[in-house]
């Protein structure tokens, strides 16, 4: 019942029907940034969240997976306790939607029936979410394995390093490039401390863009860190 709150007004709606065509409209749904109706939007739900029980391979997602998501007790590391609040917070942060989805709306209905086809366990348990709340330096790794960490959490976004090629959109920045205008933008303010403030906090304090945060469990203080001896911070 946990995260069936969302379907109190949608069940009455499907009542004696399948499930399937919905839960297929909803799968179409979680890989399409068509679901917000912003023109200025190009994440899907993909962009920062697995289907799966693990991410697929080499790749390293802002959000957790949302293999079992639709029963947990709590999303968002506990600050929301209803499913469509965490789906709206998502919709309306990340996918510039206008106004968050209703109960009522045929999307809804569909990306839940598909959430609840890709959780089979009823009693799953929240996961945590720890957001780093104060920026500091973190302790540089190797340049090979920011590399790595680079194709896995930032490419999909920005594209190649140098060139951006590949990006999701012309408003992601192209890495590192866009730190030679930080010394305007920030000034006083290390270059590589606006680079972990944007990558721990995304948007939230107006310099991450349109970014999502990173925890850390999506990625930890050593990857990051060696993220930045890639990018020469």
């Amino acid at each position: 019942m946990r995260g069936a709150l969302w379907l109190v007004g949608l069940l009455a709606v499907g009542c004696g029907e399948s499930t399937e065509p919905a839960a297929d409209f909803g799968e179409a749904l979680f890989q399409d940034a068509r679901l917000s109706e912003s023109q200025y939007n190009r994440f899907s739900c993909a962009t920062c969240h697995a289907p799966t029980p693990t991410p697929p391979a080499g790749r390293v997602l802002a959000g957790h997976t949302l293999h079992n998501a639709a029963f947990r007790p709590s999303w968002w590391g506990g600050y929301e306790t209803q499913l469509l609040d965490a789906v709206n917070f998502c919709y309306v942060h990340f996918m510039r939607g206008v106004s968050p989805l209703t109960p009522e709306e045929p999307k809804s209905r569909a990306l839940y029936e598909y959430l609840v086809r890709i959780s089979p366990d009823p009693q799953a348990p929240a996961l945590p979410f720890t957001v780093v709340k104060d920026i500091r330096e973190v302790p540089r790794g190797t340049g090979s394995r920011g590399a790595e960490v680079y194709r896995a959490a930032c490419q999909d976004c920005h594209g190649e390093p140098h060139t951006g090629k590949g990006r999701l959109t012309e408003r992601a920045s192209v890495l590192p490039e866009v730190v030679r205008d930080y010394d305007t933008l920030f000034p006083g303010v290390p270059k590589s401390l606006v680079v972990i403030e944007k990558v721990r906090h995304g948007q939230f304090f107006g310099v991450g863009g349109n970014m999502p945060p990173y925890s850390l469990e999506a990625l930890s203080d050593e990857d990051l860190g060696a993220l930045l001896a890639f990018l020469e911070l």
